[in-house]
Order: C-alpha cells, then sequence, then structure tokens
C-alpha cells in the first residue's frame, strides 16, 4: 500500500523528533535557537569529487574536508537539470510543474518580477522568509539564474554584493565569446573564454560555442586578473569576519565548472592532456532510448553536440575533460577560502554549511555534453549539512532533493513552516542517516517529462508515454533500459505513482499546441532525419 504525501510528512516528522542526534556533538533545535546559515551554491557540480568519487582523478580536497565532516548526502538529485528552474524551485520551495517554470526561457521574461508576484504571492522565498524573521540575509556571486537575484530583491536580501560590469579596456574580454551571454549587467561572471576563442567557433559558428575549454594567464582575465569566483569568495570571506546584532544567511553562488570550461593556467597543469581519463562510454547508448531522450540529448551545435565533438577530435574531449576537472579544482580552492574563514571566525560554533550544486553535467555519457537530460549525471548532485559543532561525518543513501532544503532549513532553524514547500525536511536523516525516507526524488525537465529516482531504480517517463528504467544495482552508467521487461512492471507502476498530477502549462503559455524546443526539433528530424550518432 502506498503511502500518502501527507501521512510521510507527518511520520517523518515524529521520527525525527524522536530519534537522537547521529554523530552530532551538539544539537542544535533547542526552542528560540537562531543559527547563521552559509548557503554555498555551485553551478553545474556533478559527483567529480574525490569523496563522490565520479571521476577517478578529481581533486578537491576542501570539498572533501566539508563533506567529509557533514551529512552528505550521496543520493541527492535536482528538481530540474538547468540552473534557472533548479534554483527557483530551490528558493520557492515548489516543483517547476506547480510554478510553470520548467527551462531557463520562463526565467528570462522580461516582467518576470511582475510574473513572480502572480505565482507566488504571499508565499516567501527561502531568503524572504529569513530576512522576515529576524535574519540579516547576504548574497553575492550566482544564487539565482541572473545572479544575485530575479525578483524581490529588497524583500529577500538585506545587503547584495557589487555587481561586476565589464566597463572600459575589459570589455574586450567579450569579444573572446562573440558576443555569448553580453546581455546584462551581472551575466559577464561566465568570462572569460578562452584565450584563443572557442573551439567550437571556427567549424560550428556562435550557436553552442560555450562548449570549449583551455587555460588562462592572468593577463587573459579581466578586472586585474582576478576571475569572478575569487572575487565573490573574497566579498564571504570579508563578512564571515565581521560582527551581526541578529544571526544572519550569507548566500555564496560560485560559477565555474560551468561552461566555459576556464579557469588560471596552474590548474590546468594539474591535469596533463595526455593523461586525462575520459569517462566511460558505452556504442550504440542510444539504441534503447525513445525519441524525446535524443531529443534532450541533441544539444546546441547544428548537428548535434556530440556529433561535433567528434568531428573536431580525440584531443577536443580530452581538453574539455581536462578543462571541467580544472575548474572544480579552481572552485574548490574558492570554496576552502570561504570554510577556512568561517573556522576561523567567531561565528563557527553557531553556523549551518548547506553546499549544493545546482544540477549534474554530462561531458560525453549517452552522447550527452550538457545537462539537460533525465540520467544520473544530469540530476546528480553534491549536497550536504553541517550543523554546528558537528564532530563527526556520516553518509545517507537515501534518495533526497534539493527541494527538501527550505523545509531542512526552516526546521532547523526554528522558523515557522511554509505550507507550500513540496520538498520533505531532511532532519530525520541528518538525526538518523538509516532513516528509511520512502520518498524518492523527483526531476522534471520541460512539460510533462519526468525522472523519479529511488535508491535503486531511476525511471523516466517522457510526455508521449515513452519510458526508461534502470536498475542502479546492477547498471550504475545506466546503459540497458529495462522498461520494456515484463517483469519490471511494477517496479514502475509504483515509481510512476510520484509523478505529479496537477501539471500546470509553461509560464506565457495560454495551451500547449505550438510545443516548445523538444517539439521544434521533432518536426525538423521529421523532414531531416534523427542524426546518424543518435539513431
Amino acid at each position: 500500500m502506498e503511502i500518502s504525501r501527507r501521512n510521510f510528512i507527518q511520520a517523518t516528522s515524529a521520527v525525527g523528533a524522536m530519534t537522537a542526534l547521529h554523530s552530532i556533538a551538539t544539537p542544535i533545535t533547542t526552542q528560540g535557537v537562531k543559527p547563521n546559515v552559509l548557503f554555498l551554491a555551485v553551478d553545474d557540480l556533478n559527483d567529480w569529487l574525490g569523496c563522490l568519487k565520479g571521476h577517478p582523478q578529481a581533486k578537491t580536497p576542501n570539498l572533501d574536508r566539508l563533506l567529509r565532516s557533514s551529512t552528505n548526502f550521496i543520493n541527492a538529485h535536482c528538481p530540474v537539470p538547468v540552473c534557472g528552474p533548479s534554483r527557483n524551485a530551490i528558493l520557492t520551495g515548489m516543483r517547476p510543474s506547480t510554478t510553470g517554470w520548467y527551462t531557463n526561457r520562463e526565467l528570462g521574461m522580461k516582467n518576470l518580477p511582475e510574473i513572480a508576484e502572480q505565482v507566488l504571492g504571499d508565499i516567501p522565498t527561502l531568503p524572504q522568509h529569513f530576512k522576515n524573521n529576524g535574519y540579516h540575509t547576504m548574497v553575492v556571486g550566482k544564487i539565482t539564474h541572473h545572479g544575485l537575484y530575479d525578483y524581490r530583491k529588497d524583500k529577500q536580501w538585506s545587503e547584495l554584493a557589487p555587481k561586476w560590469v565589464l566597463k572600459g579596456e575589459d570589455r574586450k574580454f567579450l569579444e573572446r565569446g562573440q558576443g555569448y551571454g553580453d546581455y546584462g549587467e551581472n551575466d559577464h561572471k561566465y568570462y572569460p573564454f578562452p584565450a584563443e576563442g572557442s573551439q567550437t567557433f571556427p567549424m560550428f559558428g556562435k550557436k553552442g560555442l560555450s562548449l570549449c575549454a583551455g587555460p588562462l594567464d592572468r593577463d587573459d582575465i579581466a578586472n586585474g586578473g582576478i576571475m569572478p569566483d575569487e572575487m565573490f569568495a573574497q566579498w564571504a570571506v570579508d563578512k564571515l569576519g565581521q560582527d551581526y546584532d541578529k544571526p544572519f544567511f550569507l548566500g555564496c553562488g560560485f560559477v565555474r565548472p560551468h561552461v566555459p570550461y576556464t579557469a588560471p593556467r596552474e590548474y590546468f597543469e594539474m591535469f596533463p592532456l595526455d593523461e586525462v581519463i575520459l569517462p566511460e562510454y558505452l556504442e550504440n547508448d542510444m539504441d534503447d532510448i525513445p525519441l524525446y531522450g535524443k531529443l534532450m540529448t541533441y544539444g546546441f551545435i547544428n548537428g548535434g553536440d556530440h556529433a561535433a565533438v567528434k568531428a573536431i577530435g580525440l584531443k577536443f574531449q580530452k581538453e574539455l575533460i581536462q578543462g571541467y576537472l580544472a575548474c572544480v579544482a579552481f572552485v574548490d580552492d574558492q570554496i576552502g577560502k570561504v570554510i577556512s574563514a568561517l573556522e576561523n571566525s567567531k561565528h563557527k560554533d553557531n553556523t549551518i554549511v548547506v553546499i549544493w550544486g545546482d544540477h549534474g553535467q554530462s561531458l560525453g555519457e549517452h552522447t550527452s555534453w550538457r545537462k539537460m537530460t533525465l540520467w544520473e549525471e544530469s540530476t546528480r548532485v553534491p549536497l550536504a549539512i553541517r550543523l554546528p559543532m558537528q564532530s563527526e561525518g556520516q553518509e545517507t543513501q537515501q534518495a533526497v532533493n534539493l527541494l527538501d532544503l527550505y523545509p531542512t532549513l526552516t526546521e532547523l532553524c526554528n522558523l515557522p513552516h511554509v505550507q507550500s514547500n513540496e520538498g520533505i525536511s531532511l532532519k530525520p536523516l541528518i538525526n538518523n542517516p538509516k532513516f528509511e525516507r520512502k520518498f524518492p526524488s523527483i526531476t522534471t525537465w520541460g512539460y510533462k517529462n519526468h525522472a523519479v529516482r529511488d535508491e535503486q531504480y531511476r525511471y523516466i517517463r517522457y510526455r508521449d508515454g515513452s519510458e526508461e528504467l534502470y536498475d542502479h544495482k546492477t547498471d550504475p552508467h545506466e546503459h540497458y533500459n529495462l522498461a520494456d521487461k515484463p517483469e519490471h512492471l511494477q517496479t514502475k507502476i509504483s515509481l510512476a505513482n510520484w509523478i505529479p498530477q496537477n501539471q500546470v502549462l509553461p509560464t506565457g503559455m495560454a495551451d500547449f499546441s505550438k510545443g516548445d524546443w523538444l517539439e521544434a526539433t521533432k518536426v525538423r528530424w521529421e523532414s531531416e532525419g534523427i542524426p546518424e550518432h543518435l539513431k
């Protein structure tokens, strides 16, 4: 018999109240205590960390140390496999099927602040809820799709870091991206591109040119040779050294390893190109993938990302892997600066640390070179929560979702519960990492496309009813689709029961008759044929 969501929430709350803290030195659940929160976000960070073993060459000593001293949710997944709607689901506590924010397109509308008020009404965002309840809220870097905020600037944040605008001589650094991203004063942080420009540009032009990599010397970088993430880290370090007359919520969002895969040269030198190990690829991996899965993995470059990467050559494949590893090592250093500043500050014994990646990233697996699919590489993310004075780390294998962060932090900080939250508090798992939660993770990409992930299986259902099913006990890389196997029918039915029943149309659509980007590509393939690498 399936447990209802309402009964499940009541059951987990009761267990959380009765279960003693496991491996936690000092409980912080005393009535009235409001600890500080250091809220660290990382863009496009998958499981390529030393402690998560996503890639054997990953070098992340600072993240490893943080995760190993926290509750490490090793089976955590994003609400949406792209940054804008994933972050807004986290910050609003609501699924895209509830808000209509499925892609970056809906969050790029000029009237988004007005749309947000219509969608949210009286519902507070996560930082707004903290500010409403006596917290000093601060933000630097990329927390929402457009950086510091997408809407409700003054309602959410007490203090914002200065915006970075490329001016004067620094404008030359935009030219290497052939105009990519030059559309907002908070978006230049994706720069710089490689000093020689994108590897894909000469052959394939502007579309999709962000898929590139290369080391940077300091004079290849704007702002006097300082990378944006280094600026963000320093601002957070400075804030952690200050005094506050109320508890604080400090959001710090790092951009790397988002494309373009560029970082200071010394990080590339950590991964010699001829020693780079490619991820596990499987020939004919698309043979048992439904049409909509193929549509999602196609990418942006004309002809498909994978076809472009292969056309440029094996060296380019290795350059992309090297670049991603270098960017992860670079951002690990920036996070290390912030954590060290906290641990050397007067706030160290009264601050919750949260670290999360907004979604995963593929590096050629399933012929995908971006996020934006419903497979493990796109949905799995690092997630860890360290309580004040926590002395030992712990791991939980229960499937969780970043949507769970809002109710978790609300409960840990003794703030009023927000009824509209669609996630489930992680406190029972912090109390007892072996607690059986029985609630899977749900990831949505585009209207009526969902993945359901529990401790063993991933079930995918696309809008046309086509399906995928993978057993992670026997197939951790999701190579063999079991959806058509009769012996797995009950598993599919059980997991499908968790797919949201009420799914609103994408923001700005009165109906779905014209479809979206997936339907547009589908129509094109009907006349041109499916690309060879996806057949």
